[in-house]
């Protein structure tokens, strides 16, 4: 007896990408159209996979080029821009030529799957470091200061020390460890780029958090990017204790109670 639509297409959803084609090959003498529309389907599907393979295959170029160090870290910040909150640094220590479909410099990706790639990078990864920088901070030794700091905490929080460093577009002071800046590093190397969501993803979370402290800015929604409402809001309102004070010398506002 044939088998039902229904359930070639739960056989090929259970497929893995790398065996599609040899699966897709024993569907293609059924004269079902409905056949024929789910193999069009995952045939598409499996092209998608290929060219992200090559698109990851160049995301691994730097890993491979210093493949000789036994511990290659990626660097990346997330929140230098915003006129509240801090600012986070990641730093991610990648399986060897480790690939995760899909991940990319943060800013390509949307909300839900950053979050689906930093519990893939928190699973897999074989060191995760993050380093937070507060307002505060951030006033006293100016954003640059700061996010250097952030980075110098992240590596610290590493559970094994790297041997080299690829940092994205930046040469961090006072590390010793070999650096490497790649201009667009977060979307030309993989570390890179988990390091970036890794930031990021920590970063809105707490913001998130930081929305239900001080409701009134709409943390949770901007991150803390300077958008309009947020601007009308610390006019309104003033500063609040995580606003960086010397990002908002264009507004005159007042401070929080």
């Amino acid at each position: 007896m044939a088998q039902t639509i229904k359930e070639i297409k739960e056989i090929l959803e259970r497929t893995e990408y790398e065996k599609l084609p040899e699966i897709l090959n024993g569907f293609h003498t059924d004269e079902r159209a409905g056949v024929a529309k789910l193999v069009e389907q995952y045939e598409k599907k499996y092209e998608k996979y290929q060219v992200e393979q090559k698109r990851l295959d160049k995301m691994l170029l730097y890993e491979r080029k210093y493949a000789s160090y036994h511990a290659i870290c990626g660097i990346d910040e997330a929140g230098r821009g915003p006129l509240a909150g801090p600012v986070v640094a990641g730093a991610v220590i990648l399986p060897e030529g480790w690939k995760l479909l899909y991940l990319n410099d943060s800013k390509q990706l949307s909300e839900k799957m950053r979050e689906e790639l930093y519990e893939e990078i928190m699973e897999h990864a074989i060191a995760v470091g993050t380093g937070i920088v507060d307002a505060k901070r951030i006033d006293e030794i100016n954003i640059l200061q700061a996010t250097y700091e952030a980075m110098r905490i992240a590596i610290q929080k590493l559970s094994i020390s790297p041997d080299i460093l690829l940092n994205d577009a930046v040469t961090i002071p006072k590390v010793t460890i070999k650096q490497v800046p790649i201009i667009k590093g977060d979307a030309s190397s993989l570390s890179i780029a988990a390091a970036s969501v890794i930031a990021k993803v920590t970063r809105d979370r707490m913001m998130k958090m930081y929305d239900t402290l001080y409701p009134d800015y709409g943390f949770a929604k901007h991150k803390g990017y300077g958008c309009e409402a947020h601007i009308e809001a610390i006019k309104k309102k003033g500063a609040s204790p995580i606003h960086r004070k010397s990002f908002l010398k264009n507004f005159i506002v007042k401070e929080h109670c």
